[in-house]
């Protein structure tokens, strides 16, 4: 559909120039994939009831990879198989022709690929603990984002699973009327069909993901952008990995502030990244609570050094329960600046801000839980308003607290956001007995109307047992 739009705008000016209209050159600059006639939609609309429509279809997949050396291995050539009745796909492209993508994208110009995300998302909810290896969930990457704001430079994602980080800081420069060209996107997967999601999700949305790379052995053992200093750094690494080759890698150059645990890759993760970030660089990472406290292995020990002596540590925020679709470990998000006490920004070194999102959040259903629109707002305008020149920030009990470098080293380092903001102010006027009876008469005539327990009352119940 962008090519077709593309090469129609630029109809007068080829027949001017004498120029060859189906010459690839004449998209790549303005990274939109050439599609070559033989796989042009109207051309595959024309045979969707031909008894071959499967072999058109993956001859018309190969030719797309071989006009785009990007996409070279990404695309599915699975259509001309014994098992996929041509009539069902047949009728699947007619169901496809039917939708006027034109008219919808006035409405929203990223339609493709908001409906790629959301079967990622229903494939992760369905695939559950295998799920989490290629999507983190989309209001976890829009928190980040917001968080560390990347307007332009290079955004670096160490174990990208399906490119959710990438998409989501092109969408932020988008949202705030800047220029997306200034963004350039790195990264690596080991997994090689996640990677193919990975180029998939970027393509349909004109993200050059020439960078975005794949290796069976991952980013320990055969890190591919040797050398990359990154502006940002959003990543969602495997939680607790003990399956990383931490035993052939124990003098790496990577691990300044110590040689993590070959039992536990979170701090291989922390040191990998911070290897990559550059001179001004931020990161946003995903991490198992436990790395805020653990003291075995040498963790302490690095979690120590990245404070004191790297002053790396920016900011923590404590995440709800309930919003990875593959894990109930608790997560926190660490943010990490390289340079704290840069131009853009106020001198926040002797510093870290603590945010305790614990109890924000709305549930999707009795397993999932998401930040809503005001809940990001929230936690990142904290953040903001901390971090930046005149800032307006104040300590919110039992929310946020600026922790001193005295108060960090007398919790002996530890990082956990409710030791530092402490509980939340009760509300004295809170009547638990006439709560619980208003919620108990709510039950009641649910079960007088439905006549059985229903999904309603058990999402009840379940916020009495809260």
């Amino acid at each position: 559909d962008s090519f077709e739009v593309y090469r129609q705008s630029l109809a007068e000016s080829i027949a001017r120039a004498g120029l060859d209209p189906e010459s690839p050159a004449l998209c790549q600059d303005k990274n939109i994939f050439f599609v070559p006639p033989q796989a042009r939609w109207r051309v595959i609309e024309s045979k969707a009831h031909n008894p071959l429509i499967g072999d058109i279809l993956d001859k018309a997949m190969r030719s797309i990879e071989g006009a785009n050396p990007q996409l070279k291995g990404v695309l599915s050539q699975i259509y001309d198989r014994h098992d996929l009745d041509p009539g069902c796909l047949g009728g699947l492209i007619e169901l496809v022709g039917n939708i006027s993508i034109k008219e919808v994208r006035t409405l929203n110009s990223d339609l493709l690929g908001r409906v790629f995300e959301y079967f990622l998302g229903q494939f992760a909810l369905g695939e559950g603990k295998k799920g989490g290896q290629f999507y983190t969930p989309r209001s976890i990457v829009e928190l980040l984002v917001e968080l560390i704001e990347p307007y332009q430079g290079k955004v670096f994602d160490p174990c990208c699973g399906s490119g959710g980080m990438f998409v989501q800081s092109e969408s932020f420069v988008n949202s705030h009327s800047r220029r997306s060209q200034g963004i350039s996107v790195y990264g690596q997967e080991s997994n090689q069909t996640t990677w193919r999601l990975a180029r998939m999700n970027l393509a349909i949305r004109g993200i050059d993901s020439s960078r975005v790379l794949w290796n069976s052995e991952g980013s320990f053992l055969n890190d591919a952008h040797q050398g990359l200093a990154a502006d940002y750094v959003l990543a969602n690494p495997p939680f607790n990995d003990s399956d990383w080759s931490g035993k052939q890698l124990h003098h790496d150059g990577r691990w300044r502030y110590g040689i993590p645990p070959a039992s536990n890759a979170n701090y291989a993760w922390l040191e990998h990244i911070i290897h990559h970030l550059g001179p001004e660089g931020q990161a946003g990472i995903v991490l198992a609570k436990g790395a805020l406290t653990s003291k075995s292995n040498n963790e302490g020990e690095i979690r120590r050094k990245m404070i004191t002596e790297g002053n790396l540590v920016d900011c923590i925020v404590n995440l709800p329960p309930k919003l990875f679709l593959n894990t109930q470990i608790p997560a926190a998000l660490w943010i990490l600046c390289r340079d704290r006490q840069n131009g853009r920004y106020r001198d926040r070194r002797g510093e870290i801000l603590f945010i305790d999102a614990r109890y924000l959040g709305e549930l999707v259903n009795r397993r999932t839980k998401q930040f809503n629109r005001e809940d990001i707002e929230l936690i990142s305008g904290t953040y903001h308003e901390w971090r930046n020149p005149g800032g307006c920030y104040k300590d919110v009990q039992g929310f946020c607290r600026s922790a001193s470098m005295a108060d960090i080293e007398a919790l002996n380092f530890v990082l956990t956001p409710g030791r530092y903001v402490g509980l939340p102010v009760e509300d004295n006027d809170f009547d638990f007995k006439k709560r619980f009876s208003a919620l108990r008469e709510t039950l009641e005539a649910q079960i007088e109307r439905e006549g059985e327990i229903n999904p309603f009352i058990i999402e009840i119940l379940d916020r009495i047992r809260g």
